[in-house]
């Protein structure tokens, strides 16, 4: 009798717990496939406006610069980088075009400042961009530039031809070499103007040495008008309107290009800071545009001297509290031997136009001046005190290392 109920207990609870475990594992079913039903109806339900997929970018106030446009442009831009199409260019199809105009130079460096009798030579390795197709090149003066005794230029064809520095100023950190030869592939040059922080930048170069050569690393334009301090041989100098960029550039990347969305080169890659990761410096294009037009009209670059340096009008209430302007630059240093000194300009005038354009950079000013040359007459419209219209003639450029332009 006792074994009787002994085995109907044991029943029941073996029955028991077969129901409470199938009940679980349906329920535990049931609910994925709800789950999942959710999920999958959640990814396919059109967006209102019958707008299907599209994210609606949210709207700017009206005190923010950034149009609209731009923002939602940015943000295409952005999230197809990330999947490998840019404007409905791959970045492979940007790396293809442009990577034929990117060449690797190998520079023999003299240095004269040497105890020994004979001069100390070494070898150093940057990039360059090919801007015409008769063999100008761009680059920067710390890889071409100062005492150098051979340059070796490595095209993507295989070929290597010995080049010629033409021109190199230290400050800017450009340089141009001519190779002898024609045909080349040339790579579209942009305007530095268009950018804003988060669009995405392109680097390529030679890193490390040319075993590396055209390494491709991509990133975002990271800042703006960035001014770093230097050593020259001249001394401290400044470097200003620099874009900033996270697009890994290291030694041997000098000299390449940064390349935008449309496969345009916008800056010529110059140097990074080592204490810290993802912190790159470009000059813009957009000084260099003038200086190249000029070695292709008549072959060779003068450069034009007004005499001046001045701050964007963001840094004016920092320098001196009583002037918030809307525009224009702000001269905190002058050359009392340059034309911008002897026709009335003074530290703490603000420079607003010249020749009816608009100043509001140093990079707009130093890029108009370098269109001109040695001698040419500019209209200049300027403020201090009162405003005044100044008419002066360019000087020429006498020496390297001066911080005025």
């Amino acid at each position: 009798m006792f074994e009787d109920r002994s085995r109907v207990k044991n029943k029941f609870i073996k029955t028991l717990l077969v129901t409470i475990v199938s009940t679980l594992c349906i329920g535990t079913l049931v609910f994925l496939f709800a789950s999942n039903y959710i999920v999958k109806d959640i990814e396919h339900k059109p967006q209102m406006g019958g707008d299907e997929g599209k994210v609606v970018p949210q709207q700017i106030s009206a005190n923010q610069t950034s149009p609209p446009d731009n923002i939602a442009q940015d943000n295409d831009e952005q999230d197809n980088l990330v999947q490998g199409n840019v404007q409905g260019n791959t970045i492979q199809d940007i790396v293809k075009s442009t990577m034929p105009g990117v060449v690797g130079l190998s520079v023999l460096k003299v240095d004269r400042n040497t105890i020994f009798e004979n001069d100390a030579e070494s070898w150093g390795v940057g990039s360059g961009v090919i801007v015409s197709t008769d063999g100008y090149i761009l680059t920067n003066h710390h890889v071409a530039g100062g005492k150098n005794k051979r340059i070796i230029v490595s095209l993507y064809d295989g070929r290597n031809i010995d080049g010629t520095t033409v021109w190199s100023d230290p400050i800017s950190d450009l340089a141009v070499v001519k190779i002898n030869t024609t045909g080349l592939n040339t790579i579209p040059l942009g305007d530095a103007n268009e950018l804003f922080v988060g669009k995405p930048a392109i680097a390529i170069g030679n890193p490390l040495g040319l075993q590396f050569q055209r390494t491709v690393t991509s990133g975002i334009i990271s800042a703006l008008n960035r001014t770093i301090e230097i050593e020259t041989e001249g001394g401290v100098n400044y470097m200003e309107d620099l874009i900033q960029t996270d697009a890994s550039i290291n030694p041997g990347n000098s000299g390449g290009p940064l390349i935008n969305s449309k496969g345009q080169v916008v800056g010529i890659n110059t140097v990074k800071v080592t204490s810290a990761e993802g912190i790159g410096f470009a000059v813009p294009i957009n000084i260099a545009v003038p200086i190249v037009n000029h070695f292709i009209q008549s072959g060779e670059f003068v450069e034009p001297y007004l005499g001046v340096f001045a701050y964007d009008r963001e840094v004016i209430p920092f320098i001196d509290s009583t002037k918030r302007l809307d525009k224009g630059i702000y001269i905190a240093q002058i050359d009392e031997a340059g034309p911008a000194y002897k026709s009335g300009l003074r530290v703490g005038c603000i420079i607003k136009e010249v020749d009816g354009q608009e100043i509001n950079t140093m990079l707009q000013l130093r890029t108009y001046i370098y269109s001109k040359k040695p001698g040419d007459t500019i209209n200049i419209i300027c403020e201090h005190e009162t405003t005044r219209n100044i008419v002066l003639e360019l000087g020429t450029k006498v020496k390297d290392g001066l911080i005025t332009r």
